[in-house]
């Protein structure tokens, strides 16, 4: 059995996970799937001084609370940023890292260093929080009347902080999953070649959209079931 702990994406929550805890304990495995401060059930909590850092902290809390080691800490796109913080302070209760179609980031960089959200056109004096991105256009219609009214703005500041980084996170076994299938602004492409070609990272694809946690979660269990058990898969097929 395995431990997996997921950092969810911007303007998502724990929720967007629900279909893929049952499927990842039917293998055997644990999962948590916290919520960020401001977002999901949290979103009461929104403020303008919303973070990276406080993001990062939750998910440090949840390790630390829980006792949680030999973790596989997944990051999904925003998430990425979070966990390589989370990793990197506390790389000692973490197994592996891997990156679901995410940022990661070097020392020093923000995401919005890195690429900017389709939503993140300019905030007008005055905001603080930008609209969630569109959905990828082959999302079923159920599962977009599902997400839409959970899905909440995010405060700016957790794009613009600069991640500080020691550089444990770099000693850790990294894996990439790039979800192959195109949308209007791949800003995961450069880390997947970096995984392609850098030391230390295993790399992998899925034939999904940004999101397979929503629309393939039966492939994505499997891959991770996968990466637990160190039988690495090869590139699959999505499958609902």
């Amino acid at each position: 059995m395995a431990t997996f702990v997921v950092a969810h994406g911007a303007w998502s929550a724990g929720w967007a996970w629900k279909k893929m805890r049952p499927l990842l304990h039917r293998f055997g495995h644990e999962v948590f799937t916290p919520s960020y401060t401001g977002l999901g059930e949290r979103v009461h909590l929104a403020s303008p001084d919303t973070d990276l850092e406080m993001h990062i902290e939750d998910l440090l809390g949840v390790l630390d609370c829980e006792d949680l080691r030999d973790v596989i800490l997944v990051g999904h796109s925003y998430g990425g940023m979070v966990a390589t913080g989370v990793a990197d302070r506390a790389a000692q209760r973490i197994k592996r890292l891997v990156y679901l179609d995410a940022f990661a980031p070097r020392n020093g960089q923000s995401l919005f260093d890195l690429g900017k959200p389709d939503g993140g056109k300019l905030l007008r004096p005055g905001e603080w929080r930008i609209a969630p991105n569109p959905p990828p256009p082959d999302t079923p219609a159920s599962d977009i009347e599902w997400i839409l009214p959970r899905r909440f703005p995010q405060p700016v500041k957790c794009f613009e902080q600069k991640l500080r980084l020691s550089g444990a996170v770099e000693a850790l076994p990294r894996t990439y999953i790039y979800c192959t299938r195109p949308s209007p602004s791949d800003s995961f492409r450069q880390f997947a070649q970096r995984a392609k070609t850098e030391p230390g990272w295993q790399y992998l694809e899925i034939d999904s959209s940004h999101n397979p946690h929503i629309t393939a979660p039966g492939t994505l269990a499997r891959m991770f079931d996968r990466i637990a058990t160190g039988r690495w898969p090869t590139p699959v097929k999505a499958s609902r």
